[in-house]
């Protein structure tokens, strides 16, 4: 049962406009929120890779969270890697590897432990600031991702 009250009177009055279930409104929402979502991380990060790789890294947080949302999606879940797999990996990104490293691991899209990284377990929990300053796709994508699915 959906903890939040606002959510449940959008779901009602999409509802009463066009006569589906509540598990059928609720899900064309869900659904809408998606692919807006996956909307704006095209927009975002569509024009900064060709053939893989980006030219330089975005200043823009938003934007840069995109591109790391990008990145990340090369690393297998659960699995660990040395350091040396991780430069290989994002040596295919951009040169400057060290700086991508860093910034999965800041933005805690990597772990790492004893010179070993692998993918977070979970999404980080972000304050309301930080959730302004990643994409919504964060949200909708990464959980999925790092459980595997």
């Amino acid at each position: 049962m959906t903890k939040d009250k606002d959510f449940k009177q959008v779901v009602r009055a999409r509802m009463a406009g066009t006569g589906e279930t509540y598990t059928a409104a609720r899900a064309a929402l869900e659904q809408e929120a998606y692919d807006a979502a996956r909307a704006e991380q095209q927009r975002l990060v569509g024009r900064l890779f060709t053939d893989g790789r980006i030219e330089r890294v975005p200043a823009k947080r938003k934007v840069r969270a995109a591109v790391l949302l990008e990145v990340v999606s090369r690393f297998e879940p659960g699995r660990d890697y040395s350091e040396k797999e991780v430069n290989e990996v994002l040596l295919g990104v951009h040169e400057d590897f060290a700086y991508l490293r860093r910034e999965l691991v800041n933005y805690h899209y990597l772990e790492r432990e004893d010179g070993r990284y692998r993918t977070a377990p979970a999404a980080p929990r972000r304050s309301a600031q930080e959730q302004q300053e990643v994409p919504t796709w964060e949200a909708h994508w990464l959980p999925g991702f790092l459980a595997g699915r």
